[in-house]
């Protein structure tokens, strides 16, 4: 375990009352959803702290886990719906309602996502966002106005056209013809026509959970960062970045609404930019939407930890992701945080400086990859009771312990010096 700081527990072992223990992790991607950690994390703090109160708090910064993560967090209820998957095919994607029936949860990547796609089928020119507008329709359907929606993990690389498709806009060539799905068709894109687009929109409210700040074009969008591992080639990279350049200048036009550099336009392969261009969208980092939907600032009240944690921690964690966030807010109340992820990857140590106080991994030692997802749940189970150990050691440290030869009221000033040699 690495460290800046004590890690105590506020709270004394000699106090009265119970430890109160948050716990709020992502999801270990390809292993565990965000509340499966948490539940294994409060097992393996109970089986150190039997009396502690542990509240579980399943974190997510808009990709995947977003749904479940707000679904658990507001007390609501999943629903499934078939829709058009990113190369087509139909795929049955979950969605949510909070608890009080007034909000809709989704997550793209449940429609649109990399993950529903073989790796030999692959082709972000192709890929389509359809699914995910067809599933903001279904919300619309259902009578909410009020839409949180996670970006991440996708598949395409079509500037959310494929999305607007489903909600009613039409994307035409210079005949007058309908473009087919996909980003590199936008390449022959002529005029956006805004008459068929959802009048229910007007009065929505689409909260985007966005964990990167990428514009929609050029070397630091989407095409080109995140192209590549959706399949894109060089060549590829190349063919999309300019079809969303010829996308964003038409639809801008249409619309009246510049959105090329904005930050988090490149996101989901520039369904960040879509959503600004033809919904009432606001663009808010995931992680702050998660702690403000799951009243987060309210339970650190009284409370004398935080464990957060993810898949791999690495340099990229301090810029926003969901254990960062989480460690701003409850340093901004001193509680202190530890962070146990499923690996330490190159600059970790950056997180020391969100108000993480300790980092740890769950890996006991040398283990081959497949063996840690398939045993995550019990990997995170045994790190958080190692981790616990530790800290009940500290809670046992006396901070200023006396001198060996002092009495109890009286000094000693004339201990001898030992001298060697």
């Amino acid at each position: 375990m690495t460290g800046s700081e004590s890690i105590t527990p506020r709270r004394r072992q000699e106090s009265a009352h119970p430890l109160r223990i948050l716990v709020a992790p992502d999801s270990f991607k390809g292993s565990l959803s965000a509340v499966q950690v948490a539940a294994a994390m409060a097992r393996g703090i109970a089986a150190v702290f039997p009396e502690a109160e542990i509240l579980q708090v399943p974190m997510a910064d808009g990709g995947e886990g977003t749904v479940a993560a707000l679904v658990t967090a507001t007390g609501g209820r999943l629903l499934h719906r078939v829709v058009q998957g990113p190369m087509g095919a139909p795929v049955e994607a979950p969605w949510g309602i909070s608890g009080d029936g007034t909000t809709a949860f989704i997550e793209m990547a449940a429609a649109s996502g990399l993950p529903l796609v073989p790796e030999a089928d692959r082709d972000p020119r192709l890929a389509s966002t359809i699914g995910t507008g067809e599933l903001i329709r279904a919300a619309l359907d259902q009578g909410l106005r009020k839409l949180v929606i996670g970006l991440g993990g996708s598949a395409t690389n079509d500037g959310g056209a494929g999305m607007a498709r489903a909600l009613g806009v039409r994307f035409l060539d210079d005949q007058g013809q309908d473009l087919p799905e996909g980003g590199a068709a936008l390449a022959r894109l002529a005029r956006v026509d805004l008459a068929g687009l959802d009048g229910r929109l007007a009065a929505a409210s689409l909260l985007v959970a966005c964990d990167v700040d990428n514009p929609l074009c050029g070397p630091k969008g989407a095409s080109a960062i995140y192209g590549p591992q959706k399949g894109a080639i060089a060549a590829m990279v190349q063919e999309l970045d300019a079809a969303l350049g010829v996308f964003a200048l038409v639809a801008e036009q249409a619309t009246g609404r510049t959105v090329t550099q904005r930050p988090g336009a490149g996101a989901a392969g520039g369904l960040g930019a879509g959503l600004l261009l033809f919904t009432p969208a606001e663009l808010r980092p995931g992680v702050a939407i998660l702690l403000e939907a799951t009243g987060f600032e309210g339970l650190l009240n009284g409370a004398d930890l935080v464990l957060t944690g993810e898949g791999r921690t690495d340099a990229q964690t301090a810029m926003g992701k969901a254990p960062a966030g989480v460690a701003a807010m409850a340093k901004r109340h001193g509680v202190p945080v530890v962070c146990l992820s499923g690996g330490l990857g190159e600059g970790a140590n950056a997180v020391l400086d969100c108000g993480i106080q300790a980092l740890a991994s769950i890996v006991p030692g040398p283990m081959a990859l497949q063996a840690c997802l398939d045993g995550g749940a019990d990997l995170v189970e045994a790190g958080t009771a190692r981790l616990c150990r530790w800290l009940k050691v500290g809670q046992g440290l006396r901070r200023e312990p006396p001198r060996r030869h002092e009495r109890q009221g009286e000094k000693r000033t004339d201990i001898p010096v030992r001298r060697h040699g």
